[in-house]
C-alpha cells in the first residue's frame, strides 16, 4: 500500500483538495485499497477548522464529501508512516524538511514537480482563486498517479 500525505500551510484549502480529488481519482480508477490518502499542515494556525468554504464549493460540485475533515499538523513521526509527502509549493517542502530533520529516505516531493509544467500549487487563500488551485492540483495528482501506477 502506498501512504500519501499531502501537505500545505494550514491544511484546510490546498492539502484536503488534494487529499480528496486523489482518493476520487484512485476510486474511479479501482485502486483505492492500493492507497492510503490524508493531508496535514505545516503550521498551527488552522488546527481543528473545518475545510475552507472555496475548497469545500468545489469538492461539492464534483459529488465529493470532506465534511468531516478537520486541519491537522504535521509531526515528525510521521515521516515513518507514510511513502510520500507532497507539499503543495516550496515553502511547504522547507517546512516539511525542517519539521522532520531532513528527508534521509527521499520522501519530500512537490506535486507540480511530478507535471511536465514544475511549479507551485497556487494558494487561493491569498487569491480567491480555487479553480486555478483545481487545475494545478487536478495536473499534479494525474502525473503523480501515473509515476506510481
Amino acid at each position: 500500500m502506498i501512504k500519501i500525505m499531502f501537505v500545505c500551510l494550514g491544511n484546510i484549502c490546498r492539502s484536503p483538495m488534494a487529499e480528496f480529488l486523489m482518493k476520487d481519482y484512485v476510486l474511479k480508477n479501482g485502486k483505492e485499497k492500493d492507497f492510503y490518502i490524508s493531508s496535514s499542515a505545516t503550521s498551527t494556525y488552522e488546527i481543528g477548522s473545518p475545510v475552507h468554504y472555496g475548497t469545500k464549493k468545489i469538492l461539492d460540485r464534483l459529488n465529493i464529501d470532506c465534511s468531516k475533515k478537520r486541519a491537522v499538523q504535521l509531526t515528525k513521526s510521521d515521516y515513518e508512516n507514510y511513502n510520500l509527502f507532497i507539499g503543495m509549493d516550496d515553502r511547504n517542502v522547507s517546512s516539511m524538511l525542517r519539521i522532520f530533520g531532513g528527508d534521509k529516505d527521499n520522501k519530500v516531493k512537490l506535486l507540480l514537480d511530478y507535471s511536465p509544467n514544475s511549479r507551485n500549487v497556487l494558494d487561493p487563500y491569498y487569491t480567491g482563486d480555487f479553480d486555478s488551485t483545481y487545475n494545478d492540483i487536478i495536473e499534479g495528482i494525474k502525473y503523480l498517479y501515473k509515476s506510481l501506477t
